[in-house]
């Protein structure tokens, strides 16, 4: 391009061939030649004034024309013009119309030409990044195909065709290697718009990439009969998939299973040799931990919903199988169900519940001031501290075998008597340690916390509003570690207090979790979302 005949003979045929080799818009292309043009025009004629290129998307005729606003007030002499000056010129001018000077064509000297070109590379570049980004924002969750463009620190930029993918380091599975040129298969989890362009994030250890992989080996998952409800992966060593069946005459083990194991060696083939557990889902918690553990055996089962803990006891020969290598086995079967698994066998459940049994025995003896018969007796009905005792309906406790109703009601004025007293003793200790009365009122706070907290020198509502959730609730060093308080209730207590203390108000404590509220069921649609698209 060293002249404005050349610019004008070629222009349609380049920008055809831009626009065809880079997968964008001709109208893109055509406009960057435009600002290209128009910027050596004010380099030219002065960059105070507002010059304008136009390319006849016909003929290829390059027009640059000096464009003068008709305006009340001049503030730019250089692009302005007053009324009177304009219908000088043109009689019929009006404000905020434009005078246009049509100015010669200029010729493109080394300098101007070179510009040009990168004005003209930018642009096109920046179309060709708004492409990618448009075509791939709405591909998340679907698994492509391309060729390693190459390696650089680990990480790998995947050629995609029509644009770039990064796969990092710790996204594809350990002891695999790519080199140049060789073709990978990965899942696209996130298009970012970045600086230096849209950015294609892929994986390999997604769990949703294995759910894709099964998707397309397995018919029934893509027509929905099958659905995947859950994914947990050790990439690259073992993982754990479940699935269940939308009609009943199709078992969803055996299809994701295969004819001889076809289906699912195809995924473990991709997966460079990756162990795959499929397991049938349940609604019912604790049957999907029991199918979650396979293949341990499972010989008992208690579910503490509220700690959203699930004990688990197996025969003592099951405890490694089930535990597995390096807590593998449990450590997917908890990521899989969503529950805490704490696994027992049934000697170390049976020497717990031994320990619990005689715990209780022994604070029943102390508070009821009763033999070790009378305790026993209590604890085997399943009475488990003294308030149960001193509140249930006293013919809880007169149905139990060899007690009668005059029983029954000594044994709930005693320990009501009891309970009496440790409150009195425990407000004593409280007042003695200077925990404030304020404090004290602060409702979720028991007596036995509120002495916990007064050895610990927190003291004021002021002491307690400073704290962080983790300093009540951390297991080794949490004041609270011992009463089994959760975080969410940790935090409760502690914005309780801040409002009691004036850091906020009530309102402003409820717009926050309105917000927050707000933010998870944002994450709770983007999450189905992607099931949709997984189960696609």
């Amino acid at each position: 391009m060293e002249n404005v005949a050349q610019l004008t003979i070629e222009i349609l045929q380049v920008a055809d061939t831009v626009a065809r080799d880079k997968g964008i818009e001709r109208e893109q292309v055509l406009e960057a030649m435009e600002q290209a043009i128009q910027k050596a025009g004010r380099s030219k004629y002065g960059l105070e004034h507002d010059i304008r290129a136009m390319i006849d998307r016909n003929t290829g005729e390059i027009q640059l024309a000096r464009f003068l606003e008709v305006a009340e007030e001049i503030e730019n002499d250089a692009t302005q013009v007053t009324l009177e000056q304009a219908r000088q010129r043109k009689p019929d001018a009006e404000l905020g119309e434009f005078l246009v000077d049509t100015l010669p064509p200029i010729d493109f000297g080394r300098i101007a030409a070179q510009t040009a070109k990168q004005v003209i590379v930018q642009r096109v570049r920046e179309a060709e990044r708004e492409r990618q980004y448009d075509e791939y924002k709405d591909r998340i969750g679907e698994i492509v195909n391309g060729l390693v463009k190459r390696v650089e620190f680990g990480n790998v930029t995947v050629d995609l065709g029509r644009a770039e993918g990064v796969m990092r380091r710790d996204e594809f599975l350990p002891r695999e290697h790519f080199r140049r040129n060789e073709r990978v298969r990965a899942y696209i989890y996130d298009v970012r718009p970045e600086m230096r362009g849209p950015q294609i994030y892929l994986s390999r250890t997604h769990p949703q990439f294995m759910a894709k992989l099964f998707a397309q080996e397995v018919p029934e998952i893509y027509d929905g009969i099958i659905e995947i409800d859950a994914v947990a992966r050790d990439p690259g060593s073992r993982a754990k998939i479940a699935v269940h069946s939308n009609d009943g005459s199709i078992d969803p083990v055996g299809a994701c299973v295969g004819m001889r194991g076809s289906r699912v060696q195809a995924v473990v083939s991709e997966l460079q040799g990756e162990k795959i557990d499929i397991i049938p889902w349940s609604p019912d918690p604790a049957t999907f931990v029991v199918n979650a553990l396979a293949p341990a055996e499972v010989a008992k089962i208690v579910l503490d919903e509220d700690q959203n803990k699930i004990e688990v006891v197996v025969p003592d020969d099951q405890l490694s199988l089930a535990i597995g290598r390096r807590g593998q086995n449990v450590r997917l079967a908890s990521m899989l169900t969503g529950w805490d698994i704490d696994i027992l066998t049934e000697e170390e459940e049976s020497e717990r519940r031994q320990k619990e049994f005689i715990a209780r025995s022994e604070r029943f003896i102390e508070a009821l001031d009763v033999d070790e018969v009378i305790a026993h007796l209590l604890v085997t009905e399943g009475f488990s501290s003294v308030e149960e005792v001193a509140y249930v309906p006293v013919d809880d406790v007169a149905g139990i075998e060899g007690f009668d109703e005059e029983l029954a009601g000594q044994l709930q004025q005693r320990a009501r008597n009891f309970l009496d007293a440790e409150s009195t003793r425990l407000e004593e200790q409280r007042r003695t340690l200077g925990v404030t009365d304020e404090l004290a009122g602060l409702n979720g706070l028991s007596p036995e916390m509120l002495i916990k907290l007064g050895e610990n020198d927190v003291k004021t509502m002021e002491d307690f509003a400073d704290l962080a959730s983790d300093e009540l609730t951390d297991p080794a060093e949490g004041f609270f570690a011992s009463f089994e308080m959760r975080e969410p209730e940790a935090n409760e207590l502690i914005m309780s207090a801040r409002v009691a203390a004036g850091w906020f108000t009530e309102e402003e404590l409820r717009a926050a979790e309105l917000e927050k509220l707000a933010a998870e069921e944002k994450a709770l649609e983007a999450a189905a979302e992607q099931n949709e698209t997984m189960g696609a």
